[in-house]
């Protein structure tokens, strides 16, 4: 064969296979094999193509549509999915066949929020059971689809996510997958006899405002400042980032200098040519560690903190680098070593391993100083015990214990720090990213656990959690979406009195969403822990979600979903009678009550249960005020008839 004629055959090939691969259908990311939709819904399927048309077959009813594409190469057809079945196949055809295989309709529901609702069956969480759990995980019927953590400054119109894609529920695939969402799939399926699909859109530490609309964080105060930085940057995020930056800047500056003012009032601690001179100091006051602050000596607190322990160095570690391991540090830490500067890291989740030079290890006592900045939520040096060590060729020295500390600077004396653009806790983000694409798939509801990283700010969030289910609904093209949403479980210091707990101000602000129609709250104040902030048993949270869903989204009428709740609540002096809408126990003495006397202070108080079902309770001095449950982690017992806890409320001044 002529070469010429051989080059431009070979020429021709090429461009025949590129032109096959660029023509092929491409479908947002959410959209593939395995994947169920929702049973007896409408379906806008949106992608894009480089042909001029698409035709589109579903085998469910063999119906074959041909849509246009548009100049800008998308394509959008709406399939009538029907009652639940399967397996179907979609085929997608603009001169390239795309055949999605393995689909069954069924009834699908989004699952999103921060870490409770994140914490996978294994991986991080360890729910409780879970090596029994991920082995028992064998749920043809469970399909999962897992969005990736991103984030954006306008709305998308796709989405990235893990696994590839759509799987079917396995041991592996559900390690690392959202538990309550799995558990609460396999639950549903299990009862009403269909696929079920659960997408799990989570980000571990995130507020509300960060899965908010614009619009929803610019109708609430508090957010002007980010509200502006988006908007008069035009949504860019290089603009937003400069803005940003310059706001930091101004911050830390006054950070810093609250830090160089106080750091001289710590008792014989001070600069001395750059270099941090440390002497033993017997007046200052210690903390334990590993231990967050909060749950010690500063609660409430975010700051900068020194804090220092002393070592003794045997004599055949001088002279030779050791290795500083100091668990996580809750945010940001400069450490120092016999007053040098020998490191520094940033990140709360972050274990710190630093290398002490060779030259700075000398015999005798030495002084581990950590300067540690936390901006906000928890602080401190926390984690495990063996993760606190000094270690030389294999010798090790405890960490573990008193450490002398010195608060330098409060942050609750400064300005409100910016958030970073950057982060997931920026307004909007997640919503634009990772919420916002989703909205051309149908789901039957929405299931939400978040509200941990909004404590301290209840009266905001009970505006902008009801504006947020208001704007999923409009995005969802439904006003009656049903929204079930998992109240803040107990968590802290038990304390029998606490009237200004702000752990149970969210709670309350969470609640308050009940006004709005088709949602519902699953009370889990009973299965919290004072230690651990991710409570293990989430087979029992997703239980009481399915309870809810069952009644309020499948009429099963039968079905007891909630305890019973206050109707009145009658103030006669010393006395205060509370009426229920249906029977209350309790196992032993009523616990959880407390009042505010004529006198002004709130006290504890005692309770029983009269045979009219009502709670009767007493106190020393005329009752003008009275709550039930109300702390960061409260003790009180009572129960409905089937075992759900009583929600917290509160009556009077």
């Amino acid at each position: 064969m002529n070469k010429n004629i051989l080059r431009f055959s070979l020429a021709l090939a090429v461009v025949a296979l590129s032109f096959g691969v660029e023509a092929k259908v491409r479908l947002p990311h959410f959209v593939t094999d395995s994947m169920v939709v929702q049973q007896q819904s409408r379906w806008q399927v949106a992608g894009h193509a480089d042909g001029k048309e698409v035709k589109v077959k579903s085998s469910w009813d063999g119906k074959m549509s041909v849509v246009p594409v548009g100049e800008d190469g998308a394509f959008s057809v709406e399939l009538h999915v029907p009652e639940a079945g399967g397996p179907y196949t979609l085929t997608f055809d603009d001169g390239h066949e795309t055949v999605l295989h393995d689909i069954y309709s069924g009834e699908v529901w989004l699952c999103s929020g921060q870490s409770n609702m994140e914490m996978p069956v294994g991986g991080w969480g360890k729910v409780m059971n879970y090596e029994q759990e991920i082995a028992n995980a064998c749920h043809p019927e469970v399909r999962f689809l897992q969005i990736k953590k991103q984030i954006g400054f306008s709305p998308a119109s796709d989405t990235e996510v893990t696994m590839g894609g759509w799987r079917t529920c396995t041991p592996e695939t559900v390690e690392n997958f959202s538990s309550i969402a799995y558990f609460y799939a396999r639950e549903m399926s299990r009862r009403l006899g269909v696929h079920v699909g659960v997408i799990d859109c989570t980000w571990g530490g995130t507020p509300a405002e960060a899965w908010s609309s614009f619009d929803g964080v610019a109708s609430v105060d508090g957010f002007e400042n980010e509200v502006r930085m988006l908007a008069d940057n035009k949504f860019d995020k290089a603009g937003i980032k400069a803005d940003y930056e310059r706001q930091i800047s101004e911050w830390m500056k006054l950070a810093l200098s609250a830090d160089e003012m106080n750091v001289t009032a710590v008792s014989e601690t001070a600069f001395q040519d750059g270099k941090l001179l440390v002497l033993d100091d017997e007046e200052l006051p210690i903390m334990p560690v590993p231990c967050q602050w909060e749950k010690s000596k500063l609660p409430d607190f975010n700051g900068i903190v020194y804090m220092q322990r002393s070592i003794d160095i045997p004599e055949e570690w001088a002279g030779k680098p050791l290795e500083l391991h100091l668990g996580m540090i809750d945010d940001e830490d400069v450490t120092y070593f016999n007053g040098v500067k020998v490191a520094e890291g940033s990140g709360y989740n972050v274990k710190r391993v630093y290398t002490v030079p060779a030259g700075l290890v000398k015999a005798g006592k030495a002084y581990i100083t950590v300067r540690v900045t936390d901006f906000e939520g928890e602080g401190g040096i926390y984690g495990d015990g063996d993760d606190l060590v000094v270690c030389q060729d294999g010798a090790r020295l405890s960490l573990v214990g008193d450490w002398r500390y010195n608060v330098v600077a409060d942050f609750s004396k400064l300005p409100r720090k910016p958030v970073s653009p950057e982060s997931s806790s920026f307004p909007t983000v997640l919503y634009n990213a990772m919420l916002y694409p989703l909205h051309t798939l149908p789901v039957k509801g929405v299931l939400w656990y978040q509200g941990c990283a909004n404590v301290g700010r209840a009266e905001q969030y009970s505006r902008l959690f009801k504006r947020l289910i208001t704007d999923w609904r409009k995005l969802w093209n439904d006003d009656d979406l049903p929204f079930y949403f998992v109240q803040l479980a107990a968590y802290l210091k038990p304390q029998s009195v606490q009237p200004v707990s702000e752990w149970a101000a969210l709670r309350q602000a969470q609640a308050d969403a009940l006004s709005l129609e088709n949602t519902a709250m699953a009370v889990t104040i009973d299965i919290g822990d004072p230690n651990d902030i991710h409570p293990k048993n989430k087979q029992e949270v997703a239980r009481r979600l399915s309870l809810i869903a069952l009644r309020n989204s499948y009429g099963y009428k039968d079905i007891v979903a909630d305890a019973p709740v206050p109707v009145s609540c009658i103030f006669n002096g010393n006395e205060a009678v509370v009426k229920f809408n249906g029977n209350i126990t309790a196992e032993g003495e009523p616990r959880g009550f407390i009042v505010r006397t004529s006198g002004g202070d709130w006290v504890q108080a005692q309770a029983v249960i009269n045979d009219d079902g009502e709670a009767v309770v007493k106190a020393q001095g005329r009752i003008e005020g009275l709550k039930y449950n109300w702390a960061d982690y409260p003790d009180g017992n009572l129960r409905g008839e089937t075992g759900l806890p009583v929600a917290q409320f509160s009556f009077g001044k």
